[in-house]
């Protein structure tokens, strides 16, 4: 019978779950010298966030096959270190949904309603109902800003008080929306036509600070803010500025989360008193049943590691057979490549994403290949750290539908995969394969070309080939200090349509991107980061 430590609280019910099928120990708050000495004996590890798992406490544990985190951050273990060990690491990614969007709920409900002001008042012996004059939920439009786990639980709900819903998430079907009762907009116009907004997306260099000074003026007056996501997905600065002022749009903020917890910038504690912000201490997956269920999920994850099943939350590299591994490893990191830069590319609400092999990898099993390119394109998109088993769920969740067709015939290359993604705008696809252990980009879209994304920005450029191009880009790069690491163009005819792909050492800022849009001849220009 494998043998479990428990070195962090996890509700007893997790506890039991593993009674029966594995010797049991809890020891919490150990010393890492105790915990080191400890683990030469466990076969496996639960913890919570308090524990921290560090490579030598991994090397300790001789036995270890697998490490569990109750919840869904792994920050506390290195995952660099159990993957070399061949440690499975899992979390437990959907255990707290129902809690953060009842919560979200929660919160919607006591701002429409003013109920923390109101009581606070009456507990200070003061009846003035006329002061605390809400509004109803009913006929008013929600923008729910992510439409994964905890935004669609949030839709589900806010439907059952004739809501009416507005979403933004590019990553979710257009049929998965439909089927929500929500009809999906631009992030323009859900800020213009929401009575409340709701943010519920991962941090990401993208979603921090997505609503700032500039989304605030765009908003009804009298709108209403709720953030149980991530502290700093709303501006906080913009926040309390625009509630103190007398042109402000924002009638009242819900915040759950902070950009710093505990709160010690004398800013943060402004906004929580300010007396149109109710606020409460990241309490969204604070629910008896979350942790239990928290609990319940890491544990049975455990469970199938430790009966040598695959987890569906493992948050590392899962094993491959060698002669797999020879052929199909070397191109896992060129196809999440190539999803992130389609990701990048592709504009407008998804539809469908169609991968494409070619050559001796179409001879193999290619699971691992499609999670690899559904990795790049949904990374950032989920609060779960995505990996090569739960990708393909993690797509399914959001409805949409995967394609895949193989050739084994040779090519031009020994092997050739494509990454493209179909939205209602139109397709945008890449190629790439292995030169001499290198990830190289073979084509874009209609264009066969030849680069080695070496540089951290590649501008993609779709222009007419005329004399003069590369020196007016050059122009305007140098213009603005951003250095030039390479160029590659590809062209359907000489002086015909062409694309030009560039390696950037610097960003392009908003203002340069326009700038070099403005050029003749070119029609499109995007940056994308590698």
């Amino acid at each position: 019978m494998p043998k479990v430590l428990i070195a962090d609280r996890i509700a007893q019910e997790g506890v039991d779950a593993l009674k029966g099928r594995a010797q049991v120990d809890v020891k919490l708050g150990l010393s890492k010298e105790e915990l080191k000495a400890a683990l030469r004996d466990y076969d496996a590890l639960i913890v919570r966030s308090e524990t921290q798992v560090t490579t030598d406490v991994i090397e300790a544990g001789e036995k270890l096959v697998v490490i569990g985190r109750a919840g869904v951050g792994v920050d506390n273990i290195n995952l660099e270190a159990a993957t070399r060990r061949g440690i499975a690491v899992v979390n437990a990614p959907t255990g707290n949904t129902l809690a953060a969007a009842e919560h979200s709920m929660a919160l919607m409900l006591a701002l429409a309603r003013h109920i923390p002001q109101a009581s606070a008042s009456l507990r200070e012996s003061k009846w003035n109902r006329s002061a605390f004059v809400g509004v109803e939920l009913r006929g008013k439009t929600l923008g729910i800003v992510g439409l994964g786990r905890v935004g669609s639980e949030v839709a589900r709900r806010a439907a059952s008080f004739s809501m009416h819903l507005l979403g933004y998430d590019p990553f979710v079907s257009p049929d998965y929306a439909r089927n929500l009762g929500v009809e999906l907009v631009s992030l323009e116009d859900l800020y213009k036509r929401s009575d409340l907004i709701t943010v519920h997306t991962p941090m990401t260099d993208a979603t921090r600070g997505l609503i700032g000074p500039r989304e605030l003026a765009m908003m009804k007056k009298g709108v209403r803010l709720i953030n149980v996501a991530r502290g700093g997905i709303i501006e906080e600065k913009a926040l309390l500025d625009d509630l103190n002022s007398r042109d402000g749009k924002v009638a009242g903020a819900a915040v759950d989360v902070f950009s710093e917890e505990p709160p010690r910038d004398p800013m943060l504690w402004e906004l929580v008193k300010h007396p149109k912000v109710i606020a409460t201490p990241h309490l969204g997956a604070s629910t008896a049943e979350a942790q239990v269920e928290v609990a319940r999920e890491v544990v049975n994850e455990v469970l199938l590691v430790l009966d040598g099943k695959p987890a569906r939350s493992t948050v590392n590299l899962p094993y491959m057979p060698p002669d797999v591994h020879k052929v199909v490893a070397p191109y896992l990191e060129t196809t999440t490549l190539l999803g992130k830069l389609a990701k990048q590319l592709a504009e407008g609400q998804y539809l469908s994403i169609s991968l494409k092999y070619a050559g001796e990898l179409a001879n193999y099993h290619t699971s691992a290949l499609r999670s690899a390119a559904l990795i790049g394109v949904l990374s950032g998109v989920t609060d779960e750290r995505l990996n090569l088993i739960n990708a393909g769920v993690a797509a399914d969740q959001r409805g949409l539908r995967i394609t895949e067709e193989k050739e084994t015939t040779p090519g031009d290359y020994p092997s050739l995969v494509t990454v493209e993604v179909h939205t209602q705008e139109g397709s945008v696809s890449l190629s790439g394969g292995r030169i001499q252990n290198e990830t190289h980009i073979l084509r874009v879209t209609d264009y066969w070309i030849d680069l080695v994304p070496s540089s951290p920005y590649l501008l993609f450029i779709d222009h007419q080939d005329r004399p003069g191009m590369i020196g007016a880009l050059g122009s305007v790069t140098g213009a603005n200090d951003i250095n030039i690491a390479f160029m590659a163009v590809g062209r359907l005819s000489p002086r015909g349509k062409a694309m030009m792909v560039v390696g950037l050492d610097d960003p392009v800022p908003p203002d340069v991107l326009q700038k070099i849009r403005a050029i003749p001849y070119i029609g499109n220009a995007r940056v994308a980061k590698v």
